[in-house]
């Protein structure tokens, strides 16, 4: 059985340069959980907790029906109540909404069963804040930042000054796709994509 590698089969979605670029890639299946608080704050760790298990869940039934794949990197959604600046608004006020991509042939009946398995498994409530999605961002501009995720304002000032000089306005909410474990990997060597819905 070949198993899916999230990274080689779509290039162009887990890899950005260090320079803005456009892109468009069309509806994704994808498993999210939202909330609100401080990036690695409490409420998304406990997220983290619950998403990961449901993928892993999900993966499981694909395998068994001879469908494997690697589950792939963690993405963020990331918003401000009334459209403030993130840079004026406390960390403990961001909105988020946390991501896993799942394979085009995962179903919602897959993520009812692995739901199922993982509120037995693991006895964890928040896993029904969990839900099977579809998300078309359309046209996006994306850029590649390398560094701590406290360091990624001058990279996003970079990304949005390429949208405005091409005539382009945002479109959607800021989008990070966490290429590195930052369990393993020093801050100064992390690798984030930065994306940004345009119209």
């Amino acid at each position: 059985m070949e198993k899916l590698d999230f990274k080689k089969a779509y290039k162009n979605y887990y890899s950005a340069k260090q320079i803005p670029e456009l892109h468009s890639f069309g509806e994704v299946n994808c498993l999210t959980i939202t909330g609100k608080g401080e990036p690695g704050g409490k409420e998304f760790q406990a997220a983290n907790e619950v998403l990961f298990p449901m993928a892993y869940g999900v993966k499981k039934i694909c395998k068994l029906k001879g469908m494997d794949f690697g589950v792939p990197a963690l993405e963020g959604f990331w918003w401000t109540d009334n459209n403030t600046s993130a840079q004026d608004t406390p960390r403990s006020d961001w909105n988020w909404k946390l991501m896993i991509r799942m394979p085009d042939y995962a179903t919602s009946e897959m993520y009812q069963t692995a739901l199922a398995e993982v509120l037995i498994k693991k006895k964890n409530p928040l896993a029904r804040n969990v839900l099977f999605e579809k998300i078309d961002e359309g046209k996006a501009a994306q850029i590649l930042h390398i560094g701590a995720y406290t360091d990624e304002q001058p990279t996003i000032d970079a990304l949005y000054q390429f949208i405005e000089s091409n005539g382009m306005s945002l479109n959607g909410l800021h989008h990070e796709i966490y290429l590195s474990d930052p369990r393993k990997t020093k801050p100064a060597d992390l690798k984030t994509i930065i994306r940004q819905g345009v119209k």
